[in-house]
């Protein structure tokens, strides 16, 4: 069963994570939520969903203007190359559609298929930004809330540096 927008919330209530929450139109690009956020405070991410040759399905976090390289992040990853997931691949496993790619959809990947990789830089935001699994609204997270929720939904993230090209150490 694909967890709703209240599902979600009240996840984070259990873990005791408090967050904010913005309606807006539905945006699918960083573009149109650059246009629409106004006054929302804290980083803004872009998330990709992404398959390897060998059908290992990765969820990238970084902050919006980063630059990706899937050539490049897949050496610093440890997979092979690496390519968008089809929406419905998305669907299955997330339980999201396009333009709403989420680590909140985390709370959808049961079977933990997703490997989790954060882009270090996002730590530099005391708030983070991403869609609570719909494109109509932002939710504001702290970092570090952001990782209590990550390994809350069973998953043990791999922090790399994008501006360097680095694996970073996880600490909690």
């Amino acid at each position: 069963m694909v967890a709703t927008k209240a599902d979600l919330y009240s996840r984070l209530r259990e873990l005791d994570i408090s967050v904010t929450t913005h309606e807006h139109r539905a945006v699918f690009t960083v573009a149109q939520s650059r246009a629409i956020r106004g006054d929302i405070d804290g980083g803004h991410c872009k998330n990709l969903f992404l398959k390897d040759k060998s059908k290992k399905l990765w969820l990238l976090v970084t902050l919006e203007d980063t630059v990706v390289d899937l050539k490049q992040l897949r050496h610093m990853i440890g997979s092979r190359h690496l390519s968008f997931c089809r929406e419905n691949l998305l669907e299955e496993v997330l339980g999201v559609k396009a333009g709403a790619v989420t680590p909140f959809a985390l709370i959808n990947d049961h079977e933990r298929r997703v490997n989790v990789v954060l882009d270090s830089n996002v730590f530099g935001h005391e708030l983070l930004n991403f869609h609570p699994l719909k494109n109509t609204a932002t939710t504001t997270i702290r970092s570090s809330d952001l990782l209590s929720f990550i390994y809350g939904c069973g998953h043990s993230p791999q922090i790399i540096d994008m501006s360097t090209c680095r694996k970073m150490e996880v600490r909690i």
